[in-house]
């Protein structure tokens, strides 16, 4: 076995052959970077050469690093820092952080300046870090450019311009601001752009801004191998009325030391998130109708180990990574497969085992196979775990805590109270204290209520319902397969296609794609959106705001009769 000194010296080797900065190699090093990963492999030599590059990775393949690290070498050798010189632009303010944070940490010994710049954040914070002076700004595409036409920010400094999960962006409307943006940066600029898929609109923006690029795919997330190793993807069906209950039941026969659960809407991950406290959990809410003051708390709480449940819609968890995170719990499907994919990409990462949990519903069967079929894997359909299956889980691992608790010591104080006890059964003493310590860890009597299971249909291959594409918007109704939304707002309030795309992606997770038949007049719009997403659609952008103003959503009445 190699000594420490020596398996220190191949570890930095590992990343000195890249050719990185001595200072950045040793930094890595103190993180506990081990090897790097196959995307930062390949990726960083031509990158540290000045080359374009069009990365297909997903989240949990070492992307931010691959980026991150030549950005920073290329700062090492600056004569220069009076104006920002790399722009990471990000999809969302979540991501906004995580990256900054990433790039801060991996700069510490280059005193590397680096500002996240993201909406729902007061400006002022943002415009006194700029007057001092930032190496690195990680922004989202509209504050971005809203401080590029404020003249807040000024990009002919920039070098290099990093594009992270671009397809994210595009679905979610900042195509146009992308092009906005890259139009303003300096044309001998060096562009990385990342995406987990290529779709038409992302090649048009790599074939217009980036030059003689090299490409570069990596398997993460079923980007390329379908398939998700280390992740163990199990499936619950049980009635909508019990899923609850069999939620509490899986949580505790599992324990996990943190889990992520999904949920489609703001109010369904409130009403969980109340309902899982009563039950005597440490659950806490992340959703786009909370403050980013809230967000940060609830974040600092679930990171910390404060709270081991974080409850969250699909857009609020997007870029979130949690080192500890152990379960990811589908507590509602999401509308398609590549955001299940997404989700329980927060689990199994970095070598790390990880478990996937679907609770779902008789009649949602034909989802899980189409899931199936884009991952490459089969669901392990499990029963839900009766009461006396719980009550073994928990002793179980309260024999496994006595013996931690034994092995670590430091039980001498405990010696008068065993004292006092004298004459006492020690086999009923010691009962009654595990009685009383399971009291105190999960409450009163258990549940033990029948839960009702259904069993996975036999055809497991069938195919999916096949959508039509829209026909665009008429009098005759949508087109098959969808349904029409009315908005209440329009062309008055300054409303374009790109705005609706952006707030209907955003706030409920559809995949931009699936926007269709976008028609805009004066005072309203009408869009058509699949009609099983229909109305989770509505639910989500009831009370959102377009362009500042607050709007209404509903079916459009004119089509109500031909559902």
């Amino acid at each position: 076995m190699l000594g420490t000194v020596d398996a220190v010296a191949v570890v930095e080797s590992e990343f000195a052959k890249l050719g990185l900065d001595a200072r950045l190699v040793e930094r890595l090093t103190g993180l506990g970077y081990e090897e790097p990963t196959p995307i930062q492999r390949e990726a960083i030599p031509p990158l540290l050469t000045g080359r374009d590059l069009i990365g297909r990775a997903a989240t949990g393949t070492g992307k931010t690093a691959a980026f991150a690290l030549p950005l920073l070498h290329r700062l090492a050798s600056a004569t220069s820092r009076t104006k920002p010189t790399t722009l990471i632009l990000v999809p969302t303010r979540e991501l906004a952080m995580q990256v900054a944070e990433s790039v801060g940490r991996y700069g510490l010994p280059l005193s590397a300046r680096v500002l996240a710049v993201y909406g729902g954040q007061p400006m002022d914070p943002q415009l006194r870090a700029l007057h001092r002076g930032v190496d690195v700004v990680v922004a989202t595409p509209g504050r971005a450019l809203d401080h590029l036409r404020r003249g807040t920010i000024t990009l002919d400094g920039i070098s290099v311009v990093v594009l992270d999960e671009a397809d994210e962006m595009r679905d979610m409307g900042f195509a146009e601001d992308i092009e906005a943006i890259l139009a303003a940066t300096p044309k001998t600029r060096q562009t990385m752009l990342f995406s987990a898929t290529m779709p038409p609109r992302i090649k048009a923006i790599a074939g217009r801004h980036l030059t003689k690029p090299v490409e570069i795919t990596v398997a993460g997330e079923l980007v390329a191998a379908g398939e998700l190793p280390r992740v163990r993807q199990t499936a619950y069906l049980v009635p909508r009325a019990h899923k609850l209950a069999a939620l509490g039941r899986v949580l505790d026969a599992e324990a996990p030391k943190a889990a992520l659960i999904f949920c489609k809407t703001r109010s369904e991950v409130d009403e969980l998130t109340e309902a899982l406290a009563a039950r005597g959990y440490r659950p806490e809410a992340l959703h786009g109708g909370m403050a980013q003051e809230q967000r940060d708390r609830v974040m600092r709480l679930f990171r910390s180990g404060r709270a081991d449940l974080l409850v969250a819609t699909d857009v609020a968890a997007r870029g979130l990574d949690v080192e500890h995170l152990t379960h990811v719990v589908n507590y509602q499907l999401p509308l398609g497969t590549e955001p299940y994919v997404h989700r329980i990409g927060r689990v199994g990462r970095a070598g790390r085992d990880g478990v996937a949990i679907t609770v779902a519903e008789p009649r949602e069967q034909g989802a899980l196979r189409a899931i199936e079929r884009v991952t490459g894997q089969r669901f392990e359909y499990a029963r839900v775990p009766t009461a006396a299956d719980v009550q073994a889980r928990r002793m179980e691992r309260a024999a496994v805590e006595i013996r931690e608790t034994i092995a670590a010591g430091g039980l001498e104080r405990f010696l008068g109270a065993l004292a006092s006890l004298g004459g006492l059964n020690p086999t009923e003493v010691a009962l009654a204290a595990l009685k009383i310590a399971h009291s105190a860890k999960f409450g009163g009597a258990p549940d033990t209520a029948d839960i009702p299971v259904a069993a996975p249909e036999q055809n497991r291959g069938g195919p999916m319902r096949n959508t039509a594409p829209s026909r665009g918007y008429n009098t005759r109704g949508p087109g098959p397969g969808l349904a029409c939304i009315f908005i209440s707002a329009g062309r008055q309030d300054g409303i374009a296609a790109r705005d609706l795309v952006g707030a209907i992606a955003n706030e409920s997770g559809l995949p931009g794609r699936d926007i269709r038949g976008i028609e805009i007049t004066d005072r309203f719009s009408l869009v058509e959106v699949p009609e099983d997403a229909a109305d989770h659609v509505i639910e989500s952008l009831n009370g959102a705001r377009l362009r500042g103003r607050r709007v209404t959503a509903r079916r459009d009445r004119r089509h109500e009769g031909a559902r």
